[in-house]
């Protein structure tokens, strides 16, 4: 495989991310949005304390829903801003790595996922097994869930 079709290979990987994390934000603002149009919608009656406790609910729900969305943005905003235009010797935050039985791109935190007819594990680079890949070359071996296994290409 060439440089440049790596790198292609890496951007599909990318966009692919995009993709999913895109869809995230797409249901965490609808979710913000019925939870708005329900507090919105909560009549006064003539226990006004139900009135409140129901407009309060509506309010807790909107709030959760907000920190959720912001989260999924922000790691929209962080996946964007992986660079995956150089192939790499090491491995380090936008790079594809291959083993034996597994594929993995340190890039965003979105577990197991389909791209195409391959099998990629999506990392954030805060996991813990992105911690134990990052600085690990071809050819180096690593131990995870008490499996040692070997990188067998990375870019």
């Amino acid at each position: 495989m060439t440089e440049q079709q790596k790198i292609k290979f890496k951007n599909k990987l990318k966009q692919a991310g995009i993709g999913i994390i895109q869809r995230r934000v797409d249901v965490a603002k609808a979710a913000v949005n019925d939870a708005q149009d329900g507090a919105n919608s909560e009549e006064k009656s003539s226990a006004g304390d139900k009135y409140e406790t129901g407009r309060s609910m509506g309010h807790l729900e909107i709030d959760m829903h907000g920190r959720q969305l912001a989260e999924i943005q922000k790691e929209l905003t962080n996946l964007q801003g992986v660079e995956i235009n150089k192939v790499h010797e090491s491995a380090t935050i936008g790079t594809y790595i291959k083993t034996k039985n597994d594929s993995f791109f340190i890039a965003a935190g979105l577990g197991k996922q389909k791209v195409e007819d391959d099998t990629i594990f999506y990392l954030s680079p805060l996991a813990p097994l992105a911690k134990i890949l990052i600085g690990k070359k071809v050819g180096d071996h690593f131990v995870f869930n008490e499996k040692k296994t070997i990188i067998v290409d990375l870019y």
